[in-house]
């Protein structure tokens, strides 16, 4: 069988942090009395509420849905996003030139790096990040420059420490608050500070919204939208799989900056395909509905941060508990790095956790837990860390 080498781009791209999770997990040798425990993923557990699976149903039924939909998204999905938008945010978009949807976050985060950057042009991105912000640097030939995340700073990149020469030569800022892996919120001051540095320095910027829904404490995550001037040089991704646990639907969409938008339609036309139509209708019946299933889902990951971090803080480890998004960011003890103290974990107490230094250098003081578990896997969790002794 002849082999063929990939192209450099492909050869580029790092290894697949999370897969790497995996197949260790898939090679350890099973242990009936203690089975692993998988704190790794951000895999939502929680159903997808009845009324939006009863709407995919219907939408299924409708013979419009069974030809191709058309390119730019159906016209009462791109509304419903824009009325999402209003209200919940205050932000006014216009569904004909500010709205893009497409399969899933994954695509608009990779894809968006792709129609702005120049081969050479940086990535301007913050340090740790999820990983595959690096893969979109790599896929459109752009080095990352990543600006450190300090949990004295409250995890938010500081502008002033980036280089004259890299200002100079970045093409993309990329955000993502609510954060992964970190947990904290921005707030309305670091969005004005990001909009004034975009301005001065004539730079795109692209926030992940991911977690947009999940923040503790009554504390609303805020939309760089909602910033005065944000439109004028930002765009935000969206996905509808954590606000409304529509994980496996795939459906996602980027709002903002009309400019970028046209950019990413235009590559979608080439790259990708278009969303299932029944698809679109239900995430439209989903935008559109009550935030009461929301509501609910988030009192749900705030009562396990609760558990977790309650029970770990009672054996001796000590740590804040995340403003947002269904991870907790946790130190590791002294005399371990993220990578040893995983090993020791994932040896002596079978449990899966993602080493910090995964989501870049300044990450090798944490592991990043997830919430996605009941609040029995997560107190046994709790329970064999303190078999340990560590604290």
């Amino acid at each position: 069988m002849a082999v063929f080498k990939p192209s450099e781009r492909v050869k580029q791209l790092p290894v697949n942090f999370f897969n790497d999770l995996d197949e260790k997990l898939a090679h350890a040798a099973p242990d009936v009395g203690k089975p692993f425990i998988n704190l790794s993923k951000g895999n939502p557990d929680l159903p997808t509420p009845q009324p939006i699976v009863e709407a995919m149903k219907r939408a299924v039924d409708d013979p419009v849905n069974h030809a191709y939909p058309p390119f730019l998204g159906k016209e009462n999905i791109r509304r419903a996003i824009t009325d999402f938008y209003r209200r919940t945010y205050g932000v006014r978009l216009d569904p004909e030139t500010e709205v893009s949807v497409f399969h899933g976050s994954h695509i608009g985060i990779t894809a968006i790096p792709q129609v702005l950057l120049n081969p050479g042009d940086y990535l301007l991105t913050t340090d740790p990040c999820y990983p595959i912000y690096h893969s979109a640097a790599a896929l459109a030939g752009a080095p990352v420059y990543a600006m450190p995340l300090e949990a004295a700073n409250g995890f938010l990149p500081d502008y002033q420490i980036v280089p004259e020469h890299v200002k100079a030569r970045t093409g993309l800022l990329m955000l993502n608050y609510p954060n992964n892996p970190t947990g904290a919120l921005a707030n309305e001051s670091f969005y004005r500070e990001t909009i004034n540095f975009a301005k001065q320095n004539n730079i795109p910027v692209l926030n992940d919204f991911a977690y947009a829904s999940l923040g503790f404490d009554t504390r609303k995550p805020v939309s760089l939208l909602q910033t005065e001037g944000a439109k004028d040089f930002a765009v935000e991704v969206y996905t509808l799989s954590k606000t409304f646990n529509m994980a496996g639907w795939r459906f996602g969409f980027a709002v903002g900056n009309a400019s970028i938008i046209q950019a990413l339609n235009h590559y979608q036309t080439h790259a990708c395909s278009t969303v299932f139509g029944a698809v679109q209708d239900a995430a439209a019946y989903a935008l559109a509905s009550e935030a009461s299933s929301i509501r609910t889902i988030v009192a749900t990951y705030q009562k396990r941060r609760d558990l977790l971090i309650d029970r770990l803080r009672q054996i001796g480890w000590q740590m804040p508990k995340p403003a947002g998004t269904f991870f907790a960011w946790l130190p590791v003890p002294d005399g371990y790095t993220s990578q040893t103290f995983s090993d020791l974990l994932f040896e002596q107490a079978h449990l899966v956790v993602a080493p910090g230094i995964g989501f870049g250098e300044k990450g090798d003081g944490y592991i990043r837990v997830s919430l996605v578990h009941r609040t029995e896997i997560l107190e046994e969790a709790a329970e064999r860390i303190h078999a340990l002794n560590l604290f």
